[in-house]
């Protein structure tokens, strides 16, 4: 039980690194002077620092262990957001990004890699409630970001306090996090089928592909989508997203129930179904109460898919010594990440020549894929099972 604590603590620091600084952008491109054009380049150094990231620390995790690397990042993390907050121009900004999206990057991977390690001890899915942490973490660092902005603390002074608070929260969980330097038992000639060549994993990247498009879409554009399509105030619009990542956190809390009670295949279908049909509501409404509704169901319905993808990447590399997972899980958030990457723009291109309405439709599409990918992982991997003995 403590292990699994304090890997959920480890998941809500992350989401609070992240919820901590993106409140304060209004602050800090007025403080590197920054163009929106310029400040949006500025902004792509965190995605990119994810990606690179994501892409390598399945061997670092493999050589030095989740604990470590969960350690090393956040403190990583932690030396970034001051060098955001007293960024002085936008090429500082940009490095800052970059330095805090691959630490960010690398803990996500090591921490998802403790969560497996917690299932495994305990025989049960657990990882929705840990990703229920990440939110309820980013949604404790935008509330305190607010309270610093409104109380007029410049970034550099309230992100060097959100790092010194991280650090504390660190130093009491990390030696609770599993993970420690692996020693694997298995024979050392034993052949390894590589991530990229096995279906499964493709499978399972693409359910987490396509719901950190849907994610990724919700966050940037739904207050656009009720302003414009739906006719509500700036203020108004900027509950459909709070809607959407509260109903998102609380269905985390459930998720694992879900997982236990049904399997993963039914729980990804049926949030994948739900989803879908409330972006088509939230794109299609005619009144703008029904578009907070289905931004809510949307968030609500994607849930368990990120969680549940990468839960089922960690067991697909599970070794017979009981250890293993760290590339397959690194394989699957790096494919994931060019969906928060490439997915706004993406959107935002479509709107360009049809409209924002139509847009979601396809966000609607794209969440609605989830479902043949769920059934096909699932038909892949008994394919694999049934093909044993091959190590991976």
């Amino acid at each position: 039980m403590r292990d699994r604590t304090a890997v959920f603590v480890v998941f809500a620091l992350n989401g609070a690194a992240l919820g901590s600084w993106a409140p304060r952008t209004p602050a800090l491109s007025e403080r590197v002077s920054a163009s929106p054009g310029v400040f949006g380049l500025a902004l792509l150094g965190a995605s990119v620092g994810m990606l690179i990231a994501a892409s390598v620390s399945g061997r670092l995790i493999e050589r030095h262990g989740a604990r470590a690397v969960v350690a090393g990042s956040t403190i990583i993390a932690c030396a970034a957001l001051p060098m955001i907050g007293f960024s002085t121009s936008v090429a500082l900004l940009a490095g800052a990004l970059f330095v805090l999206g691959a630490s960010v990057g690398a803990l996500d991977v090591a921490m998802n890699v403790a969560g497996v390690e917690v299932e495994r001890r305990s025989g049960r899915a657990i990882m929705p409630t840990l990703h229920a942490g990440f939110s309820f973490g980013a949604l404790a660092g935008s509330v305190a970001a607010g309270f610093a902005a409104s109380h007029q603390w410049s970034p550099g002074r309230h992100l060097t306090v959100a790092a010194l608070a991280a650090l504390v929260v660190l130093a009491f969980v990390i030696t609770a996090v599993p993970g420690a330097r692996p020693v694997h038992t298995e024979p050392v000639g034993k052949p390894r089928v590589p991530p990229i060549k096995r279906p499964v994993l493709w499978l399972l990247a693409a359910i987490a592909l396509f719901s950190a498009i849907a994610e990724g879409a919700s966050s940037d554009w739904s207050a656009l989508l009720m302003t414009s399509v739906h006719g509500v105030g700036d203020g108004a619009a900027a509950f459909a997203y709070s809607g959407f990542a509260l109903a998102m956190a609380l269905a985390r809390l459930a998720g694992a129930w879900l997982q236990n009670r049904f399997g993963a295949t039914r729980a990804l279908a049926v949030g994948a179904g739900i989803a879908a049909a409330g972006l088509v509501l939230a794109a299609l409404a005619s009144l703008p109460v029904f578009g907070f509704v289905g931004f809510a169901l949307a968030g609500a319905g994607l849930a368990a898919a990120f969680p549940i993808a990468l839960s089922l990447a960690g067991a697909s590399g599970k070794r017979a010594d009981g250890t293993g997972g760290e590339r397959e899980l690194a394989f699957v958030t790096a494919i994931a990440y060019t969906g928060f990457l490439a997915g706004p723009p993406l959107i935002g291109g479509i709107a360009q020549v049809t409209s924002l309405s139509v847009s979601f439709l396809f966000v609607g599409l794209t969440a609605a894929l989830i479902v043949p990918s769920a059934v096909a992982a699932a038909r892949a991997r008994k394919r694999e099972e049934a093909a044993e003995p091959v190590a991976r």
